[in-house]
């Protein structure tokens, strides 16, 4: 697994942005061989559609002000179950809990290689 170091940056950034809103189940997965059309997907849960929204939202501000970078594409604004921000070589997907379950991206890429976030690492050090 070769991710260049920008990405692995702007990963961790945009947990680190999920964290702090109250993201749940943050995890990373590399799926470059595999989908070639993006290197990693980073998933979050909210557990509510407000805090869904706010989640995508602090993502994207932490993207576009501290990295920027823009979202080559959103979907599902506005319905607090299941944001899309895609930037060309990662995908956030922001669900809610119960949506997270039902499309279980989890299990569809349970075979994928996990990526290290140090947000999460940092978090379980304290």
């Amino acid at each position: 697994m070769n991710i260049p170091g920008i990405v692995t940056d702007r990963l961790n950034a945009a947990a680190h942005a999920a964290n702090l809103k109250g993201g749940e189940e943050i995890s990373a997965i590399y799926v470059g061989e595999r989908l070639g059309l993006a290197d990693a997907f980073l998933l979050i849960s909210g557990g509510s559609e407000r805090q869904v929204e706010a989640i995508a939202e602090a993502v994207e501000d932490e993207l576009r002000v501290n990295h920027e970078d823009q979202p080559l594409r959103r979907e599902g604004r506005g319905s607090g179950r299941w944001v899309l921000l895609d930037y060309g070589d990662i995908v956030i997907h922001v669900q809610h809990v119960e949506d997270r379950d039902f499309y279980g991206l989890d299990r569809i890429w349970a075979d994928a290689p996990a990526i290290e976030l140090a947000e999460l690492q940092a978090q379980e050090a304290v």
